[in-house]
């Protein structure tokens, strides 16, 4: 089981980015169809229809470069798939988590249908983003699933309900990302941390920016995507970035006196420090390609250190209506003694 894990968990970190690969070098539909590429096994065998789409679209999304970046993620990912699936079943048969290896079961069936729809659906913006956030709960479940089994740390309520909070904020943060790169807004605002010249420009038009059933590059209402829409999309997104990093450095600051902390809350700052100055670059640097497809790979970091973290905390066990009548009465002795 352990080996299964992870090597599972090494496979997803290589698939998750290559993920992104495909779809920031516009390879997304290298194969129109799916799960084969027109109907084959690979590009080789497709490779007459290959050249008959180039002919009809020399500069589309067909070519056989493209064709094999998308089926080698597509080879990946099934066996990510089968590994998965092979943990899951011996959880089954040792009877041993099965709720968690269930639940990872049904993430990753989900996981290939959002793959699929990807390419049937003409990667519509809602569903690559769910793609996207599919992936990366993928990498963080596997990554808490081979975490050390330690005694969690006992913090205060208020203080673990904080940390349990950041990988939900981290989540919501990439599901941000994801309609940025999605809708092809990563470049909308220039220059950094204003955007475009304001730090709150006056043309955000948030109104059909996030309509989750649009077509790509649509309004809800079927018109094109104006560019305020875009820079909405972005502001967003920096927006977002601010108020995690804001709850990131409470949970520092609240929880820096637990020792046994520090070196996870050290590795969750770094993470962030590291996203924050990668998603810096990409704009300043107009977007190169390393540079996006590292930024991926520092959101798929920093999800995984924020569930490791909270997975590690657990809040003091509350106490029963009779523990709490016989304390009182305990209390009360002792003040009478006294």
């Amino acid at each position: 089981m352990k080996r299964l894990l992870l090597l599972a968990l090494l496979l997803a970190c290589i698939v998750v980015p290559l993920g992104a690969y495909v779809r920031l070098s516009d390879a997304g539909l290298g194969c129109p169809d799916w799960p084969g590429c027109y109907g084959q096994l690979s590009p080789h065998h497709a490779a007459d229809d290959i050249r008959q789409a180039m002919a009809q679209q020399p500069d589309g999304p067909v070519s056989p470069a493209k064709a094999w970046k998308e089926m080698i993620h597509r080879y990946l990912a099934a066996t990510l798939g089968m590994l998965i699936l092979l943990a899951a079943l011996l959880a089954w048969r040792r009877r041993q988590q099965r709720l968690a290896a269930g639940g990872l079961l049904a993430l990753l069936l989900l996981q290939g249908l959002l793959g699929m729809w990807t390419v049937t659906l003409l990667l519509k913006p809602a569903v690559v983003t769910a793609h996207l956030l599919g992936g990366m709960s993928i990498v963080a479940l596997l990554a808490a699933a081979n975490s050390a089994a330690t005694t969690p740390q006992t913090i205060p309520r208020a203080h673990a309900w904080l940390l349990w909070l950041l990988p939900l904020l981290v989540w919501l943060q990439i599901a941000l990302g994801g309609w940025v790169s999605s809708n092809y807004a990563a470049l909308a605002c220039q220059g950094f941390p204003a955007c475009n010249g304001s730090y709150f420009p006056d043309d955000l038009q948030f109104a059909g920016a996030f309509h989750w059933q649009r077509e790509l590059g649509e309004s809800a209402d079927g018109s094109p995507l104006q560019f305020s829409q875009l820079q909405a999309i972005h502001w967003l997104h920096r927006l977002g970035a601010l108020l995690l990093s804001g709850a990131l450095l409470l949970a520092l600051r609240l929880n820096w006196r637990h020792a046994a902390l520090r070196p996870r809350l050290l590795l969750l700052l770094a993470a962030l420090l590291l996203q924050l100055l990668l998603g810096a670059a990409n704009v300043l640097l107009l977007l190169p390609l390393p540079l996006a497809v590292a930024h991926n790979i520092g959101a798929m970091l920093l999800l995984a250190v924020a569930l490791l973290l909270a997975c590690s905390v657990r809040q003091p066990a509350a106490r029963s209506a009779v523990q709490s009548v016989a304390a009182k009465r305990t209390e009360r002795g002792t003040t009478w003694l006294a």
